[in-house]
């Protein structure tokens, strides 16, 4: 565990993500290459990468988790430039589910996501897309509905040449509180006063999304419950 205390919290998702069985409850949106060659979850795009938006994608995870959660992944990054995000808390505007057939399609474009039929937390945790975002990395914390920019703090991840194995990604979110932390390096925190950036969020799905042509990969998911729920 990271220093990011589960407050007695149940763990209620186990994946290793380590082959093709592992992701029967994932959806994709957009089109891309899911592979397993070091026994882990490698993503990487389908389309090039001159289709801009359009070569992007997001893998949900289909099953919403309670407000008050913990989660745990580990990352490597293999290829830049690129971006990799974690989608959190995320579900239909007016209550709806996240794949209520009402909603608007989702194809990996990113206004989709921030003004789209969905709200949801947008953490931002490995940046090298333009070129001031490879010369001064930080992650970024959004809130949706909106593109508002709620933190933001340094990132600890080295570039994808000099990584070395998993980093340990360690989301906290409890109450109106987010917090954030890289190998147990606390990197950003929020609290979310529920007014200058919309409505508290509560439970919902988790994805990740990532901007070609970056590769990355994922391994060991968890999810605890903070609160005794399940979802």
């Amino acid at each position: 565990m990271s220093d990011l205390s589960t407050d007695g919290g149940q763990l209620i998702y186990e994946n290793p993500l380590s082959c093709s069985a592992d992701m029967e409850e994932f959806i994709l949106e957009g089109k891309a290459l899911l592979s397993f060659p070091e026994g882990c979850l490698r993503l990487e795009n389908a389309e090039s990468a001159d289709l801009g938006q359009k070569a992007n994608y997001v893998l949900w995870l289909n099953r919403p988790f309670p407000a008050d959660m913990l989660l745990e992944i580990d990352f490597k990054p293999l290829r830049e430039p690129g971006l990799a995000m974690l989608f959190f808390s995320a579900s239909g505007k007016d209550g709806r589910s996240l794949f209520d057939p009402s909603l608007s399609p989702r194809t990996g474009e990113y206004v989709q996501y921030h003004h789209g039929d969905i709200n949801a937390f947008h953490l931002s945790f490995f940046r090298r897309k333009e070129k001031d975002e490879r010369s001064f990395h930080t992650c970024n914390l959004r809130k949706s509905y909106g593109f508002y920019l709620t933190a933001q703090g340094a990132d600890p991840i080295p570039d994808a040449d000099d990584a070395e194995g998993f980093y340990t990604l360690t989301l906290l979110k409890k109450g109106p509180d987010i917090r954030f932390a890289v190998n147990g390096l606390e990197v950003l925190s929020f609290h979310d006063h529920g007014e200058k950036y919309g409505p508290l969020l509560g439970g919902g799905c988790i994805g990740l999304r990532q901007l070609a042509p970056m590769i990355g990969e994922y391994a060991n998911l968890r999810v605890y419950s903070l609160n005794g729920e399940d979802k």
